[in-house]
């Protein structure tokens, strides 16, 4: 059996539109949760019950149903009710993108949460009683020492969260996006040849991986370094 090159050839400008279309997604889903997970995580290792038990919630319950389940929820549960469809949100709300946006961020929301929230735990005490000794307040901790060192800490993980977000994306075509699973699907429908339609697919999530984790890997470099290389080492 021979690979029909040019089946993929024909079809690469579909494949490079619904790459364009997960790597939006994707781009736009990290944005929002990233920026939702920092006040979340300093919620939750909050000592004050009210924040840490509801954050809790949100991160078991977005941790322990499957992704796909979000998804229909958000895209076909809103639909239910009378108050979001007379909402002004409506025309929003019932596009498969804006869905899809919603539930892969608060997915990744949940797990990069967590993420922070054990990187904010293992925090050094010194470096806590250090910043109390120069005068610095609550928040200036939070925002000089405590956040900014998480953030270095979880760096690996979330680079694999990126790299499972980006995998999950896929589940996004179940809601009609047309991304690069839609699309491999779509060709293998018209053309019954599998292996050149889902090779094809996963070339580009390959080339997303290594783009995705090379970037990681010289950000880690960055602002790891000096963990590699501690001061006074020979």
């Amino acid at each position: 059996m021979m690979v029909d090159l040019q089946i993929i050839q024909d079809n690469l400008p579909a494949f490079l539109d619904g790459a364009r279309v997960t790597l939006l997604l994707l781009l736009a889903s990290a944005a929002a949760g990233l920026s939702l997970s920092l006040p979340l995580a300093v919620a939750r290792v909050s000592a004050n019950p009210f924040l840490s038990k509801p954050v809790f919630l949100f991160t078991y319950v977005l941790r322990g149903t499957p992704l796909l389940v979000q998804l229909f929820m958000v895209y076909f549960g809103l639909a239910q009710f009378d108050l979001v469809r007379e909402s002004s949100l409506w025309p929003l709300l019932r596009e498969p993108w804006f869905c899809a946006w919603i539930a892969f961020t608060l997915n990744t929301a949940a797990y990069t949460t967590e993420m922070l929230a054990g990187a904010l735990r293992a925090t050094p005490s010194g470096e806590v009683e250090a910043a109390r000794s120069l005068g610095m307040t609550g928040f200036d901790i939070y925002t000089r020492i405590l956040i900014p060192g998480a953030i270095r800490r979880a760096l690996p993980q979330y680079g694999n969260e990126l790299v499972m977000l980006m995998h999950a994306t896929s589940i996004a075509s179940a809601v009609t996006l047309v991304e690069i699973t839609r699309v491999a699907r779509d060709v293998h429908a018209n053309t019954l040849l599998a292996v050149e339609a889902f090779g094809t697919a996963a070339l580009f999530y390959l080339a997303l991986t290594l783009c995705i984790t090379g970037l990681f890997r010289l950000l880690e470099r960055r602002l790891l370094r000096h963990l590699a290389h501690p001061a006074g080492a020979s």
